[in-house]
């Protein structure tokens, strides 16, 4: 038979057949780096969703798909294990999904677990505990193709007899070998009967013994012995290198940040030019009408303010997810271990940490990977300093009005300099605070990082596009219900009450909006914030980048018709001094606005007190670090 990729059917075409009553709940279970997510992609397609684990915040997906013979099947992707041990809470969640401890997970039906062609030894100790589990057991052999273009050549049907369950070669990335997977799965729609299970969590004698065991099962079904990757050593030589790794790494991130400014302008120009025209066409078809200053000032030019950012964003998680993709993310862990080891921490933090960059909440979560508790607390207390993307939409409004677009040295631009500085001075502060916490209030014996390198593998555009759909669905429905309805409330409290007949200042100035924002102006006035960036941070604490859509409604709302028909980025270079731009660049580099943040950081400890202590420590330093930029700034 020749491959081909499955074409998923939807729930509700499964409804309409005429054999739909076989149903399968598949756990999807392996190491990490074992090519599990792009499996998961390739066998569910787009027909996914993300929800949480009951009782903790680490993600799970499900996907849905039909075998040949109509099998309707639920996929449930794990966090990615070693054991059944679970020395990290991530494995804890696949543990605990595996023995049915979660009320949303009962009934796994069948264990679909993949294995590395090209590690076999570090794959099949994982198969021997999930045996023991008495759950039915699919194995996928992946990378198949890779392993066999090292030389690889392995017996499956002598494992298959070894290990009593079928075992598939596929290739994710080059969809072989999934229909006879699917069908596969057809086989186990008929098992009635409930496992046993015989797993005890293993001893330092029997972890030996499942050593010795894999020995033996690898010199039985090993035909022949391929060799290791020249290329990767060649290039591992290179990239692992002390100083000309560290400098790769610090040119790949520059890169990234200059991205920013370079191949995310144009989509951007073509946003802002639209909400532009928009907000101009429908301000001018009735002026003095609520309805239509309600739709052009507080949807189109709140909502559209942070729109027209997401290809800064969609830039930042494209690099991230090809740096995860490529097997390079493990290495950049590797390079970092020593800087880390300095502050206190180990190299595996920094891979939470510059997860961070896309978003802090998926950030923290990744903590999980690590097993001191000690070290999970203090990168969790750090990762909001990391500059995510909610920040880019405020870090792209100033820098694009204050910073003159030029370039500089031949080859950088001076905009994404900005950028990369901003970054930059997160992870510096970051480490700053970690050798804080670290040594004055963690204090503990450092544990050495212990990581196995994946292999380099091409970036799977389907995989990638698959992936980077995901913030993007999650940004527009952010941008159509949280940003909309906070919209719709401050163009209510910006425009009510009317002013008096006889006002002389722009209406704005006597709505609630405006009483609020200047009876709070004394407060921020010593770090140069004006009364409209002090409205703009209260609703902000929902989501960062809903400040600037507040800017934009309040200048839409002063009554300018400058203001209306040119863009937020022009009207701030009018209304504002350099130095109040810096200043909030310096709050949003440190503050902690974002509640959705401290409260996934309250679930990962179980304890109020940590979001407390990193709500505390980032507000000063934000208040700070903005005052002395302000005052420095004013000098000039």
């Amino acid at each position: 038979m020749q491959d081909s990729q499955i074409s998923p059917a939807s729930i509700h075409e499964v409804a309409k057949s005429q054999d739909n009553n076989k149903k399968l709940k598949v756990a999807l279970v392996g190491k990490p780096n074992c090519g599990k997510t792009a499996l998961f992609n390739t066998l569910t397609g787009s027909r996914q969703k993300v929800a949480n684990y009951s009782g903790v915040t680490v993600d799970r997906k499900l996907g849905y798909f039909v075998t040949p013979n109509n099998t309707q099947i639920t996929l449930v992707d794990l966090p990615g294990t070693y054991s059944l041990r679970a020395r990290s809470p991530d494995e804890q969640v696949t543990r605990d999904v595996v023995f049915n401890q979660f009320a949303e997970e009962k009934n796994i039906d069948v264990i679909l677990a993949v294995i590395d062609a090209t590690n076999l030894s570090g794959c099949l100790r994982l198969i021997l505990e999930l045996k023991q589990t008495g759950i039915p057991l699919l194995i996928a052999m992946n990378m198949s193709d890779i392993a066999k273009l090292r030389g690889f050549e392995y017996d499956l049907t002598k494992l298959s007899q070894i290990l009593e369950c079928p075992v598939i070669a596929t290739s994710a990335t080059k969809q072989t070998g999934i229909n006879e997977l699917a069908s596969a799965l057809d086989d186990f729609s008929q098992l009635t009967s409930d496992p046993i299970c015989t797993w005890i969590e293993p001893n330092q004698a029997m972890v030996r013994e499942y050593h010795v065991q894999v020995h033996d099962i690898i010199g039985q079904i090993e035909t022949k012995r391929g060799i290791p990757s020249i290329w990767s050593e060649r290039i591992d030589k290179v990239l692992l290198h002390p100083v000309f790794g560290l400098l790769i790494l610090l040119a790949i991130l520059f890169v990234m940040f200059q991205s920013v400014f370079t191949w995310a302008t144009i989509p951007q120009d073509f946003l802002q030019g639209i909400f532009d025209n928009a907000q101009a066409y429908v301000a001018g078809l009735s002026p003095n009408s609520f309805i239509v200053s309600l739709i052009a000032n507080g949807v189109i030019a709140g909502v559209g303010a942070v729109v027209v950012f997401l290809p800064q964003i969609l830039t930042i998680t494209l690099f991230i997810l090809i740096l995860e993709d490529t097997g390079y993310m493990a290495r950049a862990a590797f390079l970092m271990d020593k800087l880390m080891g300095g502050v206190g921490l180990h190299g595996r933090a920094f891979i939470p940490l510059l997860s961070s960059f896309a978003c802090a909440i998926p950030g923290i979560m990744a903590t999980r990977t690590i097993e001191n508790r000690k070290d999970r607390l203090v990168t969790i207390l750090i990762a909001p300093l990391m500059t995510c993307s909610a920040r880019l939409p405020v870090y792209t409004l100033l820098i694009s009005a204050f910073i003159p677009r030029k370039i500089i040295w031949g080859f950088a631009n001076l905009q994404g300099l900005v950028m990369f500085a901003l970054f930059a001075a997160g992870i510096i502060s970051g480490l700053i605070m970690a050798f804080i916490f670290k040594f004055f209030f963690f204090k503990g014996d450092r544990q050495p990082l212990i990581l196995e390198l994946p292999s380099y593998k091409a970036p799977n555009p389907y995989n990638v596009l698959l992936e980077l759909m995901k913030p993007t669905k999650a940004f527009l429905k952010r941008a159509g219900t949280i940003i909309l309805a906070v919209m719709i409330v401050i163009w209510f409290l910006s425009s009510f009450p009317l002013p008096p007949a006889n006002a002389t200042a722009p209406a704005i100035d006597y709505s609630i909006a405006g009483i609020v924002g200047h009876f709070l102006e004394p407060i921020f006035a010593p770090i140069g914030f004006t009364w409209q960036i002090v409205v703009a941070l209260i609703p902000g604490m929902a989501a960062r980048e809903v400040a600037v859509s507040v800017l934009g409604t309040i200048f839409a709302l002063s009554g300018s018709e400058d203001v209306v028909t040119h863009s937020l980025t022009t009207v701030l270079q009018h209304q504002w001094s350099i130095a109040t731009a810096l200043s909030l660049i310096a709050w949003y580099a440190f503050a902690p606005q974002c509640i959705s943040t401290l409260a996934v950081a309250k679930r990962e400890t179980n304890s109020w007190k940590w979001p407390v202590i990193m709500f505390s420590y980032q507000l000063v330093l934000a208040y700070l670090s903005s005052f002395v930029v302000f005052r420095i700034a004013s000098l000039f």
